[in-house]
């Protein structure tokens, strides 16, 4: 039989992290990776101590976390990443085995599984084929509350009002967007980034919309610098006097091409991005930032799923909207 001292073996740490870890201890400061790494060398060694006390009547059943992106664009996009680690360490804290899809609706083991959780953006045709697998459905990161289907999202649009009414504090009424565009994996949906509709929305009903000041992408860090060079190099004197962006990736590479270009940050151009990673407060100026609490929008969607399957009445479609923090650092202090 395996016990804490064979997993601390297999994963390299104490037998004090690894015991605290298993008894969900969140005051302990541990990084998601390695609480999957304990999580899933509990699972190898048949450790399940663990799971005794919470939902034993899941010690059978398997869940499957579809991710829309693949395994190297996830690499990329510590968002997604971030949201998956944090399914994969509730289910297992529930009793969950686990099937990972990436980018693949069509993998064989997912008529297998009792439950689907789906992260980031799907076209209706993909929504669809993922219902008629499996109706114990619940989406991370996109409304498909008119779809039938449970949800888990972040609130967007307080989101980007916070961050134009915290430059219109400082005084700052010019505000620059750059922001990126997405299409659904199958190519079948074009997806307007609901930051970019705010925007609009909320600086036009101020009347201080300027479409020159609007620059569109995509969520990469190049592409953040890209845009930033084109609009110091068409907008001249007239560059704003501050951007929101939409991504930390963005916003690091528009940092790099205010910083080549011997722009002052935050002295002439203030920055606040969105997700609020720890890259922000490892470059120079460190980004102020929307925080989106992306372990917790994991720990929401498997909750909601697990309540889902345990439910003996009628479950209807629900929506969690989780809010977020603005964390104001030296880009625009």
């Amino acid at each position: 039989m395996a016990t804490i001292k064979d997993i601390a073996q297999l994963v390299s740490l104490s037998q004090a992290t690894v015991s605290r870890v298993l008894k969900g201890d969140k005051s302990l400061s541990v990084s998601p990776e390695t609480r999957q790494a304990i999580f899933e060398a509990a699972q190898q060694l048949d450790y399940t101590k663990h799971l005794k006390k919470i939902q034993s009547t899941n010690s059978h059943s398997t869940l499957a976390i579809v991710q829309w992106y693949s395994e190297k664009e996830e690499l990329d996009d510590l968002y997604y990443y971030s949201i998956r680690i944090s399914v994969e360490q509730r289910a297992m804290e529930l009793g969950y085995s686990l099937v990972r899809s990436f980018n693949d609706l069509d993998h064989p083991l997912l008529d297998e599984v009792d439950a689907i959780i789906a992260i980031g953006k799907f076209s209706q045709a993909q929504i669809q084929k993922l219902a008629a697998i499996q109706p114990n459905l619940v989406f991370v990161d996109s409304d498909t509350l008119n779809d039938g289907f449970s949800c888990v999202t972040t609130d967007f649009n307080r989101s980007v009002i916070r961050v134009i009414d915290h430059f219109l504090r400082a005084g700052i009424s010019d505000i620059g967007l750059i922001a990126g565009e997405e299409e659904t994996a199958d190519h079948e949906t074009a997806l307007i980034d609901p930051r970019f509709r705010t925007f609009k929305q909320y600086m036009t009903d101020l009347k201080l919309y300027q479409a020159k000041s609007v620059y569109i992408g995509s969520f990469t860090s190049q592409s953040g610098y890209e845009l930033m060079k084109a609009a110091i190099t068409e907008l001249g004197d007239q560059l704003p006097q501050a951007f929101f962006v939409a991504s930390d990736a963005m916003a690091i590479g528009a940092l790099r091409a205010l910083q080549e270009a011997q722009i002052p940050v935050p002295g002439r151009v203030q920055l606040i991005s969105f997700n609020g990673a720890a890259i922000t407060k490892q470059v120079y100026p460190s980004l102020s930032s929307i925080s989106v609490f992306t372990e917790e929008m994991g720990i929401q969607a498997v909750d909601l799923m697990d309540q889902m399957r345990q439910n003996t009445r009628p479950f209807h479609p629900r929506m969690i909207k989780l809010g977020t923090e603005l964390t104001i650092r030296e880009s625009s202090l």
